[in-house]
């Protein structure tokens, strides 16, 4: 507040305009301060200069100083790098006015318009370190003391262009409300400059402005002429956001944020919120800044059901209508939604109002997002030069759950500044934009991990900010296109949908695939390959195919005298339990020849799946059987998870084991099978074989086309029928069930479940993960025949007890179960297992970011953190009233007070604090960008169908078409079976990452049950939380056993991948 004996006018005009809370009073008291100083606003840099010499006051100085330290960079030239560079930028949101800040500071003239007239969205932006330094050092304390307290970083829109307006304001940026810009306005003439059509009248002034750049940063809804704009679409995600009023009671202050919860790897929060209230949501985010804000993707049954969305319609557009959204029904959703992720603690939640003065809540639309697919462009008219630059949501529309939208939008502003500088400096246009395109490429990489760590020396240079930087990536020739002289050409917009890593590796011609296959299987005995069709139909060049590819699954010899149908059987069996290949057709349409598109499809997988592989000089080369691939893990997945349900369910014939969960508790042994279970078997009669099963779907009973065919469990379905039957999500292996009552498929969250005494889903899928990684022997052809029916079987060899020594017991809460070097030799298991876990607990923090043993590792803790405070050279303290769980403040007490450090526990709390928020923050990033993902994949696996259908009736028809026209439909045919399978192993990638983050999801909330009973008193504890504590015991041993196969997983895949080459699985 201004000094009690300061008669100054100016003086209370700059302290009205640093507290100014809305736009117009910010406007006013800026006004009022330029008049009180004889100025006049809009000036450019030479304003600022005024305003600092002439406003003597005490509160301003700190403002002043920091201001001057960004200024005086070398890079600005002390405001003279672009003097005579005229710039107009269109839209006041952040990434707008951080761009004329920028350029305000390069010394050029900026002019602003913005179509609105006020600032009022409430939502909140997550912001990355180098946003809160940048930010900081513009001031932004000096303006919002609240600025980044507490553990989570983050903003509301309208502070942040609040204080980024006044910063403008300050550095003479010109700025005019209520203006639309609707386009350019050419030269007319030579002589005369670029100008802009404006709407409504605007004065002479700002009409006649003619100038050198224009900086669009008007939101993804406009693009200017020139620019091509590529969607990326997913299938329906429908995003709800609430704003309710923070009163900033002590109440309301105890609340946790929420960084981030996703279905993906917490599906029982999600169950709860569905059993307590019908929501079915994907995720959930709670910020705590002006308002309680809370932002949650909502499934489209859910809204239908309860009432919020009026009509299913299948327009994206029409369904998020104002007429088909009932507002009343929407602010009981998300009240209800809020009210139980803050398990009722905000008390009634009142909607804070929108700019309308409505209550602010909303249903918007992120299946599609639109990217320019360049970033600048030069137009020339009359040798008037103009230089285009793209900035936020219509360079990149950001997708919300990453939290990445403002931070590279502010990165964009600072590449669009530089790129400024660049031309000024005379470069020429071709160079200018090849610079910019190089940076571009960069932007959609960039992180907080792969950036320059040090945030401090982040400047206008892309060197400072970007590690490896190549600034010729792009050449001048590859922007040809980007320099127009006529500037003709509309908006066009592709719907060329981003499928990510999808190579082709297609094989090109049928002589190619047949050469290829011939190849395989030559020296085979009774196996000549010359066609790709009879050829395959006694089902042997399938079997040598596959013994090729796989030599120790049998020996040639075992394939003689075997019926075609048998030989068919259990090659397409074991191609896709060993190899991962999913056939596309059944035994039978092998054998008959009926399905010739199928098999050459079939065969195609083959090919992009092994054609990388080294060759072999024989067949007894030892190559590394079963090379790890995600499909093939995901398939034995759910195969073990259906014979463990299977048991469960009392469906095990003769009370047999699941062979996978046998041959995991006993050790391997180097033995041969014997050879009775390797000869191959007649089918059994339950399999669903049945002639053209491949051309049905199971589900609907339609008509399956090869693109189209999914199988699962012996069968075949559409890609769209294979849904769960309660919430319609795809499913993947590994992730659903069917449920022995009405046969219906379901995901793992809710799969009907019998009464057992443990809950699969509170294991699900996961539980199996370690089975299915130690199950590296193959099977026989068929499942062996007992013991009694058969030859004298192979002893079975005893199960041996695996004991945990006590220094793996101690990691069994941070995956660190590989014993130290220097531990010679392992104690006796100790007597106590919850003693030793309280131990393990006590030192470790899984889930708080730290795996922490020693005190040693907090004391780095707290140096990181003391630095991280006097480099980001704050004004105030963090925030250490922030809530924190009773045991786990017991237990960093208990850590504190044993290591005789207590007075460095507040230091320690808030470094934990803000690492455990960050640890949560990236987890629900990570796990958004593989829904994002998998949503595109399964769009653009739609769009494949629909094509592939096309192509299958043409080849399939009887009309008098060339032979020519048919071979190319059939190569068309091929390249788009690749991309499928291509998207198909990238989409069981993510899955095995979905499988990783489960894994840590439920490591953290054991972890966190297990202290609770361990902060007991052992005299206090009842039988019932004894075994409850074992219980929770012994799924933690699990969950880490489970983790270590994910991470041998991953690294046998690594080294197959070294021992193969790249490629070699597709």
């Amino acid at each position: 507040m201004a000094s009690p004996t300061s008669s100054n006018p100016a003086h209370a005009h700059f302290e009205s305009f640093l507290q100014a809370q809305q736009c117009r009073d910010v406007l006013t008291s800026f006004q009022g301060l330029c008049e009180a100083l004889g100025l006049q606003p809009g000036g450019g840099l030479s304003q600022y200069h005024k305003i600092k010499a002439q406003l003597n006051y005490w509160s301003a100085k700190s403002l002043w100083a920091k201001l001057d330290k960004r200024a005086s960079h070398s890079v600005y030239q002390q405001g003279r790098a672009c003097p005579n560079i005229k710039c107009l930028v269109v839209g006041a949101g952040p990434c707008g006015l951080r761009a004329a800040v920028e350029l305000a500071m390069l010394g050029a003239r900026v002019v602003l318009v913005e179509k609105r007239t006020k600032f009022s969205r409430h939502n909140v932006l997550h912001l990355w370190p180098f946003t809160i330094h940048d930010l900081r050092a513009l001031g932004a304390k000096k303006f919002y003391g609240r600025f980044c307290t507490g553990t989570l970083d983050h903003i509301s829109i309208r502070q942040l262009q609040l204080l980024l307006l006044k910063v403008a304001l300050l550095l003479g940026v010109e700025i005019h409300w209520g203006v639309t810009f609707t386009g350019l306005q050419p030269p007319p003439r030579k002589g005369c400059g670029w100008q802009a059509q404006l709407q409504p009248s605007v004065p002479a002034q700002l009409a006649n402005y003619e100038f050198d750049v224009l900086i669009s940063a008007a939101g993804g809804k406009f693009v200017p002429e020139g620019f091509k704009v590529r969607e990326m679409r997913g299938k329906l995600a429908i995003g709800i956001t609430a704003n309710f009023v923070n009163g900033r009671t002590v109440e309301e202050t105890q609340v946790p944020e929420i960084s981030g919860v996703a279905r993906i790897y917490n599906q029982s929060f999600f169950q709860s919120l569905l059993k307590a209230t019908g929501i079915d949501l994907e995720n959930i985010v709670y910020y705590k800044d002006d308002t309680h804000y809370f932002v949650m993707t909502a499934k489209k049954q859910c809204l239908l059901r309860l009432g919020v969305l009026r009509q299913d319609w299948p327009e994206t557009d029409r369904l998020l209508s104002s007429a088909n959204v009932v507002p009343e029904a929407l602010q009981r959703f998300a009240r209800a939604a809020a009210d139980f992720a803050t398990h009722g603690k905000l008390g009634k939640l009142e909607f804070a109002q929108d700019a309308h003065g409505q209550p602010d809540v909303s249903a918007f639309d992120f299946t599609s997002m639109m990217r320019a697919e360049s970033s600048a462009r030069v137009q020339e008219k009359h040798g008037a030069r103009l230089l285009l630059g793209l900035v936020g949501d219509c360079l990149v529309e950001p997708f919300w759950p990453l939290g990445t939208g403002v931070a590279r939008g502010f990165l964009a502003a600072l590449d669009a500044a530089w790129m400024v500088k660049r031309w000024a400096e005379g470069a020429g246009p071709l160079e200018v934009l090849a610079e910019r395109e190089s940076l571009y490429q960069l932007l959609s990489q960039t992180s907080p991990d792969n950036m320059h760590r040090n945030v401090a020396q982040y400047g206008l240079d892309p060197a400072s900010r970007y590690p490896n930087l190549n600034l010729q990536a792009v050449t001048p020739n590859q922007v040809r296109d980007l320099y127009d002289v006529a500037a003709k050409e509309p908006v066009q917009r592709s719907d060329k949908i981003d499928t990510g890593k999808t190579t082709l590796g297609a094989a090109g011609t049928q002589e190619e695939l047949l050469r290829w296959c011939q190849e395989q299987t030559a020296g085979y005995p009774g196996v000549r390959v010359t066609d790709l069709s009879s050829s395959w139909a006694d089902g042997l060049a399938l079997c040598a195919l596959v013994h090729h590819l796989r030599p120790d699954l049998l020996e040639p010899s075992d394939l003689q005298g075997l019926g075609a149908l048998e030989a068919a059987t259990w090659a397409l069996r074991v191609a896709e339990h060993e190899l991962g290949i999913a056939p596309v057709l059944s035994a039978q349409a092998v054998v008959a020849g009926s399905d010739p598109l199928g098999l050459i499809a079939y065969l195609s997988h083959f090919h992009s799946a092994f054609k990388s592989m080294p060759p072999r000089p024989g067949l007894a080369s030892q190559i590394s059987p079963g090379t790890p691939n995600a499909v093939l893990f995901l398939g034995k997945l759910q195969r073990t998870l259906q014979r463990t349900r299977a048991k469960e369910n009392g469906e095990e014939a003769g009370g047999k084991k699941p062979r996978l969960e046998a041959e995991a508790e006993t050790p391997k042994t180097e033995e041969a099978p014997a050879p009775e279970s390797i000869v191959p078997q007649p089918p059994p009669s339950q399999q669903p074989e049945e002639a053209g099963a491949g051309d049905l779907c199971a589900l609907c009973g339609d008509r399956l086309y090869v693109l189209e065919r999914l199988c699962a469990d012996g069968r075949f379905f559409h890609r769209s029928c294979f849904r769960c039957h309660t919430c319609e999500a795809t499913l993947w292996p590994g992730s659903y069930g069917q449920h022995p009552g009405d046969k219906h498929f379901y995901c793992l969250q809710h799969l009907p479940q019998p009464d057992h005494k443990e809950d699969i889903r509170d294991g699900g899928s996961e539980n199996l993960v370690k089975t299915v990684c130690d199950d590296s022997t193959p099977p026989g052809p068929l499942a062996p025949t007992d013991p009694q029916e058969g030859a004298s079987p192979l002893p079975r060899p005893t199960r041996r007890l695996i004991r945990l020594s006590s220094p793996e017991r101690q990691r069994l809460s941070s995956l660190n179960i590989t014993p130290d070097a220097e531990i010679e030799a392992p104690p006796k298991p100790p007597r106590s297992c919850a003693a030793l876990a309280r131990q393990a607990l006590e030192g470790s923090f899984m889930g708080w970011g730290v795996p922490a043993q020693r005190p040693q590792d907090l004391m780095i803790l707290e140096k990181e953190e003391e630095e991280s405070i006097s480099s980001s050279e704050e004004e105030e303290e963090e925030d250490d009233g922030v809530p924190v769980d009773l045991e786990l403040e017991q237990a960093l007490m208990t850590l504190a007070k044993n290591s005789g450090t207590m007075v460095k526990y507040p230091t320690w709390r808030r470094t934990l604090l803000r690492r455990a928020k960050e640890e949560e923050m990236k987890r629900f990033c990570k796990a958004q960008a593989v829904q994002r993902r998998l949503n595109e994949i399964e769009a653009s696996l739609r769009d494949l169908e629909a094509e592939g259908v096309q192509l299958e009736l043409a080849l399939r028809s009887q009309g008098s078409t060339p032979e020519q026209q048919k071979k190319l439909w059939l190569e068309q045919l091929l390249q788009l079976v690749q991309k499928k399978n291509s998207l198909v192993a990238e989409e069981a990638e993510l899955m095995i990452t979905v499988q990783e983050l489960n894994l840590e999801e439920k490591q953290w909330q054991l972890d966190q049950e297990l202290r609770g009973y361990m902060n007991l008193e052992e005299s206090l504890k009842t039988a019932a939380d004894r075994q409850a504590e074992d219980r929770v015991l012994k799924k933690l041993v699990d969950v880490v056993n489970q983790r270590d196969a994910l991470i041998r997983f991953q690294e046998e895949r690594r080294l197959s991948e070294l021992a193969l080459g790249p490629g070699t699985q597709g």
